[in-house]
């Protein structure tokens, strides 16, 4: 994992002030990364999916937004500032945890250039991540707990990882950025807007996610008209990171029915 996040630094493209990685060709396939995420929570799905579709992964700028304009709705503002400069249409959007949630206030905002969605681990109805502060944050020990809490199984929070998030936290302009995304996320409940998502959409979800917990999946499931939710057990919030295998095998049949296909 450290060696493909040292070589994908060397493709990472920076055009008109973005930045991301774009492989393969084919229909678009958009992937919008979480709060701690980085572009190797993806390397499966790049590696995979590169072989049937565009794979575009672009690098929020969760930490470099003005800090009054840090919040959910101007993170789909700069979605679709990028999709407009790479003049995208199509689209399938594919959300984990805040990306999640990004996607979905995005086909809101844009039904017209979204095709299809795929959520895994996605808030925007509720999440128990840090619990809104880092009251030990210099503690090692408890950042540690805390990215284990993330998995199912807690070897998967590597010392890579763990190191990544501790000095993001430990960053005071980057920590008071990670509090306000938080607590956007938190008020922009999307309740009220997921009837209205009437697009296909993939639930893939672990059992045993603990940040948004099954009955998310199921509420999520129950709102959204046109979805269908997939479990994969002894997994939890990062199912693409976790279970690879697994979350591939679960999504390729669906991109293939509503997205090749369609």
């Amino acid at each position: 994992m450290v060696n493909f996040a040292e070589s994908i630094k060397q493709v990472v493209k920076e055009e008109s002030g973005h930045r991301y990685i774009e492989q393969g060709e084919g229909p678009v396939l958009l992937v919008l990364h979480g709060l701690f995420g980085a572009l190797s929570n993806f390397q499966d799905v790049l590696e995979e999916f590169s072989k049937d579709y565009k794979v575009v992964i672009p690098i929020m700028p969760i930490y470099e937004l003005p800090l009054l304009k840090t919040n959910v709705k101007e993170l789909a503002a700069y979605v679709h500032e990028f999709v407009v400069f790479k003049n995208f249409s199509n689209l399938t959007l594919l959300g984990n945890s805040l990306g999640g949630h990004v996607s979905l206030v995005y086909s809101v905002a844009h039904p017209e250039k979204v095709k299809a969605l795929v959520l895994t681990g996605s808030s925007g109805l509720y999440e128990n991540a840090f619990g809104g502060s880092f009251p030990r944050r210099e503690d090692r020990e408890y950042i540690k707990k805390k990215v284990e809490d993330t998995f199912y199984d807690p070897a998967n929070a590597t010392d890579t990882l763990i190191e990544e998030v501790f000095e993001i936290i430990n960053d005071r302009n980057k920590l008071i950025r990670v509090l306000a995304i938080a607590k956007s996320a938190i008020r922009h409940n999307m309740k009220d807007d997921l009837p209205s998502i009437t697009i296909p959409t993939c639930l893939i979800w672990g059992k045993n996610d603990g940040v948004t917990p099954p009955e998310v999946a199921e509420e999520f499931h129950e709102l959204l008209p046109n979805s269908q939710l997939h479990w994969i057990d002894k997994c939890g919030h990062a199912p693409m990171m976790e279970h690879p295998k697994q979350f591939n095998a679960l999504l390729s049949p669906w991109l293939k029915k509503h997205v090749l296909i369609d």
